[in-house]
């Protein structure tokens, strides 16, 4: 595995961005995918009330994330940097910091949710009719939680050294797992006894289990840098300088995850006003954006690693071949995408939907909002070439401004004036506003400073 500026003197700046990108962007999207078909089967094979008992973890895991992804993404700009730097003693410096705070937080956060798991259930609002199939699958979710931690963490953490692969093998036989035992616990097939509603719970730990155990031994056999061995092992202690680097770039970005979500629920609330057709339209065109929007923001991320390891090897002027590059495949990866979606939006919604109204308020509300992910992309990667340098707390006020002053303002108010369709008026202006005042900032601000390395 070669060193950033080894890798960028050999090839063309835009060959290794897509080399490493591709993986990234399979990765996004099998996840997506994995955990669809994993609803599919508890749906299809326990019924409704097990998809209703499912459902309600995920507001709970949804916070989760926002810890551990906020931890990873401070993680991984002080590795691209250390690793740009070649300085592998502080790359492992980092994981090993890293992983001490995440095993601490994974083992308060299994502790306190086996044990207050029903108090947790109650406070949201849990419809007593699936509690009693809600409480096991929630305990057992989170008691699984340390190895979800790690996964995450670890697999963010190879991607700022520069592998994309490693992370897309392990999510592929994580799903490969989850997809292979979930049909089996559930059924009880070869003798098994029928696990029920903790079958996919049960499905999830076994896979990070595999996972984690096959990272262990084809990192070492690879040679790889950052292998878990006895030296990394020395290095997962509290390091108090280190840590406080990491959340002061890691924090903002949970913050900032929890507020897109909490407009999220306002949105599906002004959504439901509009009526069931109104809800299925909006399901089904979120679930074609998400698969626009992951290679949007993987990009970004791509652009984050790059822009980290150039700073870490001391090279400045090439943050702005980073930046055009990743606004270039923005532009042609996303922008194809984007076509692709209006050419076959009718096929699409009848993905998801059987009613032909329903499929053609979707398409209409499709056309809307699509072109503007565009914009969404470009603005993801203004934030990340900044977040690399440690820039962090103003990309995130804007982001918030953008939902909290514009996003839901105007889904109110265009929605008194257009409909439904004055919701999806509101995401592209939203969109298109962020991504103009993170650019301005990018611009005329940022671009200014002296860009320093972190560690």
């Amino acid at each position: 595995m070669a060193p950033y500026q080894t890798t960028i003197q050999q090839q063309k700046l835009w060959k290794t961005f897509l080399v490493f990108l591709l993986p990234l962007i399979a990765t996004n999207i099998l996840q997506n995918l994995s955990g669809t078909i994993n609803t599919i089967f508890v749906g299809q094979m326990m019924g409704v009330e097990a998809i209703a008992a499912v459902s309600v973890f995920f507001p709970i895991l949804f916070c989760l994330m926002a810890f551990v992804i906020g931890l990873s993404a401070g993680a991984t700009v002080l590795v691209g940097q250390a690793w740009g730097a070649q300085n592998i003693q502080k790359v492992r410096c980092v994981v090993g910091s890293t992983l001490f705070m995440t095993l601490i937080g994974g083992i308060v956060v299994a502790l306190l949710g086996v044990i207050f798991a029903e108090h947790i259930l109650l406070a949201l609002g849990t419809d007593p009719a699936v509690m009693h199939l809600s409480l096991p699958y929630v305990r057992w979710m989170l008691a699984g939680s340390p190895l979800l931690f790690i996964y995450i963490i670890y697999t963010s953490i190879l991607r700022g050294v520069g592998d994309s692969v490693t992370p897309l093998i392990a999510l592929g036989m994580t799903s490969l797992i989850g997809l292979m035992i979930t049909p089996i616990l559930i059924a009880g097939y070869f003798g098994l006894p029928k696990m029920g509603i903790i079958a996919p719970a049960i499905a999830t730990i076994v896979g990070y289990l595999a996972v984690l155990g096959f990272l262990a031994v084809y990192l070492n056999k690879k040679h790889h840098p950052l292998r878990p061995d006895r030296e990394l092992f020395s290095y997962i202690r509290h390091q108090p300088k280190l840590s406080k680097i990491i959340l002061r770039l890691g924090i903002p970005t949970g913050i900032q995850m929890v507020t897109t979500s909490v407009a999220g629920l306002v949105i599906v609330g002004l959504v439901n006003r509009f009526g069931a057709h109104a809800t299925a339209a909006y399901g089904a065109v979120n679930q074609v954006l998400n698969y626009i929007q992951f290679p949007a923001l993987s990009i970004g991320i791509a652009a984050s690693i790059f822009a980290a390891q150039a700073i870490g090897a001391g090279k400045n002027d090439l943050l702005s071949r980073v930046s055009r590059t990743a606004l270039g495949m923005n532009f042609v990866i996303t922008g194809i995408l984007v076509i692709l979606g209006y050419l076959f939006s009718k096929y699409l919604m009848a993905l998801f939907i059987t009613d032909p109204e329903v499929v053609e308020l979707g398409q209409q509300l499709l056309f809307i909002v699509l072109w503007s992910i565009l914009f969404f992309g470009a603005s993801a990667i203004f934030a990340s070439i900044m977040r690399a340098s440690g820039t962090v707390t103003v990309p995130m006020l804007i982001n918030i401004f953008a939902i909290l002053a514009i996003e839901l303002p105007c889904a109110y108010w265009f929605s008194q004036i257009w409909g439904l369709k004055g919701i999806w008026y509101a995401y592209a202006l939203a969109f298109v506003s962020l991504c103009i005042l993170q650019g301005l900032y990018y611009q005329f601000v940022w671009k200014k400073k002296t860009v320093e390395v972190l560690i």
